[in-house]
């Protein structure tokens, strides 16, 4: 009699085991491998690796070229300013420049200031900047945007005296710059290679 307690209480134990199981892995499911959701951040990251740069071409969209319009007008302010400064001297905008254009507004600045001149400028603000073309060239993109801004400038020689441009009258100037990233750096900065006047 005491036998068949026993082997019912193995039956028991074993139906309250099987019991606990199918709920368990009702309430859990089967695993076959991760199947949880990948953080949003690594997300990006992972996307900017697999992207090609034939995608990033293709996918300038409006939204894109809003996005870098926003940049390229800071860079376009922080440029203009910091080349048109009293102390004849690129501290600001030496990052955004590519070694070319670097160089190009170093030796003006030394002429300038071998000369004894200096610039007075007033940055009154961008009107329009449009992108006018993106394109691929090998390992970078480029993108050339028309500029239409408001500037007061002058240049004074070591007497205060104006040589050219008026301290009072608002200029509209148009310039069409052309930026470079290399698609292969880890750097995101665009850099300014070329203004086409």
């Amino acid at each position: 009699m005491s036998y068949s307690f026993e082997y019912m209480d193995i039956i028991l134990l074993a139906m309250i085991a099987g019991f606990i199981f199918l709920r368990l892995r009702g309430i859990l499911g089967k695993k076959t491998g991760f199947e949880g959701k990948i953080s949003t951040q690594f997300e990006k990251e992972l996307q900017k690796t697999n992207v090609r740069p034939k995608q990033i071409n293709e996918n300038f969209d409006e939204e894109r070229q809003k996005e870098f319009i926003k940049g390229a007008e800071i860079a376009y302010e922080t440029i203009i300013t910091d080349f048109s400064d009293s102390d004849n001297k690129l501290i600001a905008s030496k990052t955004l420049l590519s070694k070319k254009i670097h160089d190009q507004f170093k030796e003006a600045l030394f002429d300038r200031e071998s000369k004894g001149h200096f610039a007075e400028t007033t940055f009154i603000g961008i009107k329009s900047a449009v992108v006018k073309t993106h394109k691929k060239i090998e390992d970078s993109l480029e993108v050339t945007v028309d500029f239409v801004s408001e500037i007061i400038t002058c240049i004074k020689d070591k007497d205060n005296k104006i040589i050219s441009g008026d301290s009072e009258k608002i200029m509209t100037v148009y310039d069409t710059w052309v930026f470079s990233k290399d698609i292969k750096s880890a750097n995101p900065n665009w850099l300014l290679i070329d203004t086409i006047t």
